[in-house]
C-alpha cells in the first residue's frame, strides 16, 4: 500500500502532465461507448420497426420482369390479384389472415386545404393484418369493398393537414376530384422499416382504388399473417403452392412472386447490425492504443527524470520489485483515471444524445464494464516496460545520473 501511495504522489507532482497522459485512454473508452451505444439505439429501432409490421408477417411481392433478357426487378410484375388474397385466406390452414394492398399518390382535398399523400387501398382484413388501431371512428367492410364504396380512412397527418382541429369524421375529401366520406382516422405508427411515414396516408378499398382512380385489376402485394411463429415455414410453403397452381407455373418454372418472411429480414438486420457495431468498436479501440503509447512515452520520460530518486530508494533498501510496483501502480492509475472519466462521459454523452434525436441510446454497459477493465490492463502493459526498465537500474549508476 505505502508503494501505491508514493506512486500517486509521484503522479501528483505533476498534474497537468498526468491528466493528459490520461486523456488518451479517456477519448478511447469514451468513443467505444459512444460508437457502441449508438450502433444498440440503431438496431433497436430498427428491429422495433421491423416487429411492428408483424413477427408472423409474411409478404408476398410480384415478380420481375424480364426485359430484352434481362430482369428489371421484384415487385415489377402485376400477376397478384385480390382473388390470390382471397385463396390464401380461404386455403392455407398456417394463415390466420391475409390482404391484398395498392398503392399510389394523389392529391387530396378538403374544403379548407389540399395535400400529397399516399393512398392505399386494402381489403378490410388489412387492419387486423398489420395490427393496426383506429383512434376515431371505424374502417369499412366487405360492404364496402363488394360495392366499391368512396369511404377513406385518414392517417393522423392528412387528418391534421385537412382539417386541423376540426373533428373530420363524416366530412368528405376529393381524391382525384372524387368524393369520399371520412369514416375513420387511424392511431399514430410513425415510420415503417422502408422509411414511409405510415401517418401520411388515405386508406380506401381496394375495389374502390382499383376501378375508379387507378383503373387496374392487379395488387401491388398481399400480406398474410401466420398462425404462429414456429409455422412461417409452413405457411410460406401453403402459400408457394397456392400461387403457382393459381398462375398455371409448371414444375421446375420460375415463380412470377417472391414471399419474403419479417422474421428473415430481422435475422439479417440483427447480422448486419452486430458486424457494423463491431467494426465501430474495432475502429474505437484504435484511440486506445494510441492512449497506451501516450503512457509509455510518459512513464519512460518520467523514469529518466526521476533515476537520481531511484537510485536513493535503492541505496537505502527499496527492493528491485518494490520499484517496478511503484512505476506499475502509477501507470494503473493514469489509465484507471481515464477509462473511469471515459466511462461516465459516455454515459452521460448517450444520455444528452437520447433527449436530442428522441430514439432509444442504450448505455452498453457490459462493453462500458469491459472496456473499461481492457483500458485499465492495456495501460498496466505499456507501462510495464518503463517500470521494469526502472527496477533495473544500477542504484551506483542512477546515484551518479544528472
Amino acid at each position: 500500500m505505502t508503494l501505491v501511495i508514493l506512486g500517486m504522489r509521484s503522479l501528483l507532482r505533476n498534474p497537468y502532465r498526468s491528466l493528459l497522459t490520461s486523456l488518451g485512454i479517456l477519448i478511447g473508452v469514451l468513443s467505444v461507448v459512444v460508437l457502441t451505444g449508438i450502433a444498440f439505439g440503431a438496431k433497436s429501432l430498427v428491429l422495433r420497426s421491423i416487429q411492428n409490421l408483424g413477427p408472423n408477417l409474411l409478404i408476398v411481392i410480384p415478380g420481375s420482369v424480364t426485359d430484352s433478357g434481362a430482369q428489371v426487378g421484384g415487385g415489377t410484375e402485376t400477376t397478384l390479384t385480390a382473388d390470390d388474397a382471397r385463396a390464401i385466406r380461404r386455403q392455407c390452414p398456417d394463415i390466420w389472415n391475409a390482404s391484398g394492398a395498392l398503392r399510389t399518390a394523389a392529391q387530396v382535398q378538403s374544403p379548407h386545404a389540399n395535400w400529397s399523400t399516399v393512398i392505399l387501398g386494402a381489403e378490410p382484413s388489412y387492419l387486423p393484418v398489420r395490427d393496426w388501431r383506429l383512434a376515431r371512428g371505424g374502417f369499412f367492410g366487405e360492404e364496402d369493398e363488394r360495392g366499391m364504396t368512396r369511404v377513406a380512412v385518414l392517417g393522423r397527418i392528412v387528418a391534421t393537414r385537412l382539417f386541423g382541429l376540426e373533428n373530420p369524421l363524416g366530412k368528405f375529401v376529393q381524391i382525384n376530384h372524387s368524393p369520399f366520406r371520412v369514416i375513420g382516422i387511424l392511431s399514430s405508427k410513425g415510420q415503417s422499416p422502408m422509411g414511409m411515414n405510415q401517418d401520411d396516408m388515405v386508406v380506401v378499398p381496394l375495389s374502390t382504388l382499383q376501378s375508379q382512380i387507378m383503373g387496374v385489376s392487379y395488387v401491388g402485394v398481399i400480406l398474410a399473417a401466420a398462425t404462429s411463429p414456429d409455422r412461417i415455414d409452413a405457411a410460406k410453403r401453403e402459400i408457394r403452392e397456392i400461387l403457382r397452381l393459381r398462375h398455371h407455373i409448371p414444375a421446375g418454372g420460375r415463380s412470377d412472386f417472391e414471399i419474403q418472411a419479417m422474421s428473415d429480414i430481422s435475422r439479417t438486420a440483427n447480422r448486419i447490425s452486430l458486424i457494423l457495431t463491431v467494426l465501430l468498436a474495432l475502429i474505437a479501440s484504435i484511440s486506445l492504443i494510441v492512449g497506451g503509447v501516450g503512457i509509455l512515452n510518459i512513464m519512460l520520460v518520467s523514469v529518466r527524470e526521476r533515476t537520481r530518486e531511484i537510485g536513493i530508494r535503492m541505496a537505502i533498501g527499496a527492493r528491485p520489485r518494490d520499484i517496478l510496483v511503484q512505476f506499475l501502480s502509477e501507470a494503473a492509475a493514469l489509465s484507471f483515471f481515464g477509462a473511469l472519466s471515459g466511462g461516465v462521459g459516455g454515459i452521460l454523452f448517450l444520455d444528452g444524445l437520447h433527449l436530442f434525436v428522441g430514439w432509444p441510446i442504450p448505455v452498453p454497459w457490459e462493453g462500458l464494464l469491459l472496456t473499461m477493465a481492457g483500458a485499465t490492463l492495456l495501460g498496466i502493459l505499456f507501462g510495464l516496460y518503463p517500470a521494469w526498465s526502472a527496477s533495473r537500474l544500477d542504484p551506483m549508476e542512477a546515484l551518479r545520473y544528472e
